[in-house]
């Protein structure tokens, strides 16, 4: 990305996208006889169709978080990343929510992963368009100032600056501590509710259904208020602050009530809200832009790590806090908090590295 530039990863990563997503339908929509390596045709050609779209997915990931701070550094950058942040999960809610009836009005299982492929298609063109848009940006950066800051400067060893960094290491932790504390969180969120807090299964998941919804209107709203007023890495404290405080009322054996879990669970999407609507924007402040796709691909992959390895870390815990099909979940949600109380320190850091190095993290984004 940093090499290439953002039009040509771009227009790659979602060339996988659509490609992947296709050969899913391929596989999914065709019938096949024997196998390959072990696994019936269908299934491993709909997993290598999956794979090419995650590869493609990723990369985009990044490259749209580089593509908003090239155009929004000076601006609205907050509010920029909060609203995409913001439509990501609209879009996530929407296939979850429709994948199912599109299925059965349809009448057949390929229809949502034909309507999905269809979307990645018109997201490729869209890109398209973009990079017509972006190439004239360039164009007239270079016509206003003499020159623009290429991003084919880029050179391998510009990552021994990423690493030495240390405001870009205490973001990358407070990423993965905060990450960490949330997601995984969310896979045992369900069962919480039905054991601690007697709701009824129907309804359990509704809970924790409410944390991706708020964070809709929430993330944007924050992200704004950076823009305006500064104070990322106080707002990053707060964050994670609130995260520590919500895991602790979760671990104690107090008011197993619904609606305390419901209160409790909005505190957890405020703290979700205030950290990566803060967090994100901070690290073009830190990063110079021809580094800043490498930067966030460092993030993504240490942040991967934690919620791979996490959910199997509590997932041990919670077997061995199960006894007579009833779970204990104290020390599970106590092990939470610790990640949140972690957070907090790298936040009191990141505040004291910003007022050492001036990274500027306290400064509004609209210059």
């Amino acid at each position: 990305l940093d090499k290439m530039g953002v039009r040509f990863t771009g227009l790659m990563s979602t060339a996988l996208m659509f490609a992947g997503a296709a050969i899913k339908w391929y596989a999914v929509n065709s019938t096949f006889t024997g196998e390959i390596v072990g696994l019936p045709t269908q299934v491993a050609v709909a997993c290598l169709g999956f794979a090419i779209y995650g590869m493609g997915c990723e990369i985009a990931g990044i490259t749209v978080t580089k593509v908003i701070a090239k155009w929004f550094t000076g601006h609205e950058l907050a509010l920029a990343m909060g609203l995409q942040v913001a439509l990501a999960r609209v879009g996530t809610a929407c296939a979850l929510f429709f994948a199912l009836p599109v299925a059965q009005y349809f009448g057949i299982v390929s229809a949502p992963v034909m309507i999905g492929a269809s979307a990645l298609c018109i997201g490729m063109l869209s890109y398209i368009v973009y990079c017509v848009m972006d190439k004239k940006l360039d164009a007239s950066a270079t016509t206003a100032e003499g020159v623009t800051e290429s991003e084919e400067q880029f050179k391998m060893s510009d990552l021994k600056l990423i690493f030495c960094n240390k405001g870009f290491w205490l973001i990358t932790l407070l990423c993965l501590m905060f990450y960490s504390a949330v997601f995984p969180f969310l896979k045992f969120a369900t069962n919480l509710m039905i054991i601690k807090y007697n709701v009824s299964p129907d309804v359990a998941g509704m809970i924790p259904g409410l944390l991706p919804f708020g964070t809709i209107l929430l993330t944007p709203l924050f992200g704004s208020m950076y823009d305006k007023m500064g104070k990322g890495a106080t707002l990053m404290l707060i964050g994670s602050t609130l995260l520590t405080v919500v895991h602790v009322l979760f671990a104690l054996p107090v008011m197993n009530i619904w609606w305390f879990a419901v209160i409790v669970m909005i505190l957890l999407g405020i703290a979700f809200s205030l950290v990566p609507s803060a967090m994100w924007p901070s690290v073009p402040k830190i990063i110079p832009m021809k580094q800043l796709g490498s930067a966030y691909a460092i993030i993504f992959y240490i942040q991967n790590i934690g919620l791979s390895m996490v959910p199997v870390l509590i997932g041990n815990v919670i077997q061995s806090c199960t006894s007579n099909g009833t779970t204990d979940y104290t020390l599970p949600m106590a092990i939470f908090a610790g990640f949140g109380v972690i957070a907090v320190i790298i936040s009191l850091l990141l505040l004291k590295a910003d007022k050492k190095y001036n990274y500027g993290l306290e400064q509004k984004n609209e210059k």
